[in-house]
C-alpha cells in the first residue's frame, strides 16, 4: 500500500509542478482567467499532463484506500474524479465567444462532476474518523462553498442576465476549488500511512 501512495503523491506533486509551470509561462491574470484558457497559451500542452497525473494520482490513492477498507462509495468517487480529471484534459473547452462544443460540453460536465465529487467524499471520510478528519471536513466545506460561487455565474447566464469575466473573480474561485480538492485527496493518502511505532526491547531487569 505505502508504494501506491508514494507513487500517488509523486503523481500529483509532478502535475502540481506542471500547473504551476503553466501559470508561470502564460502570464494570465489568475483571478479572472479560468485554467481551461491556459490551453490556448504558451505551455498549453502542460494543462493535458497536469490533469492526467491527477488522475494518475487519484486512480493510485483510490486504490489504496480500497485495500485499506474504506467505503466502496468513497473509493467510487476518487475513481469517477480521477476519470473526470482525464476526461478534462482529454477534450479541451471552447475559445472565448464560440459555441459550445461536443469537446466543450464533455469538458464543462466532466469539470463540474469532479468538483462536485471530491468534497462528497471528503464528507464521507470525515464521517468515518479517518486520521485529519477536521482537516478534511474544513477542506471540503470550503471546495463546497467555492463550487456553489463557480456555478452561480452560468446560471445567471442562463437566464439571460449579461455577465463579464471582469464582473466575477471566476478564475480565483475555481483555483480554491482545485486546490481545496487537491488537499482532500492528499489528506485521504496521508491518513493511511502510519506512524512508525518504536517497540521497546525487552530485555530482563538486571538486579
Amino acid at each position: 500500500m505505502k508504494g501506491l501512495l508514494v507513487s500517488g503523491f509523486a503523481a500529483m506533486g509532478t502535475g502540481t509542478g506542471a500547473m504551476l509551470t503553466l501559470h508561470a509561462e502564460a502570464g494570465l491574470d489568475p483571478v479572472h482567467s479560468v485554467i481551461s484558457e491556459y490551453a490556448f497559451h504558451a505551455g498549453g500542452w502542460l494543462l493535458p499532463a497536469s490533469l492526467t497525473l491527477f488522475a494518475v494520482g487519484g486512480t493510485l490513492i483510490a486504490e489504496a484506500l480500497r485495500r485499506a477498507g474504506t467505503s466502496r462509495w468513497a473509493v467510487a468517487l476518487v475513481l469517477a474524479w480521477a476519470a473526470s480529471m482525464f476526461l478534462i484534459g482529454a477534450f479541451p473547452t471552447d475559445r472565448p465567444g464560440v459555441p459550445l462544443s461536443m469537446s466543450g460540453g464533455i469538458h464543462r460536465y466532466a469539470a463540474f462532476a469532479a468538483f462536485l465529487a471530491m468534497p462528497v467524499v471528503g464528507l464521507l471520510l470525515a464521517r468515518a474518523r479517518i486520521r485529519y478528519a477536521g482537516a478534511v471536513r474544513v477542506l471540503s466545506g470550503i471546495a463546497l462553498g467555492a463550487l456553489l460561487l463557480v456555478v452561480i455565474p452560468y446560471v445567471v447566464r442562463m437566464f439571460g442576465v449579461p455577465l463579464s469575466n471582469d464582473d466575477i473573480p471566476a478564475g480565483l474561485t475555481q483555483r480554491v476549488v482545485v486546490v481545496a480538492e487537491l488537499g482532500v485527496l492528499a489528506l485521504a493518502g496521508l491518513s493511511m500511512l502510519r506512524p512508525r511505532v518504536r517497540h521497546a526491547a525487552a530485555e530482563p531487569a538486571l538486579a
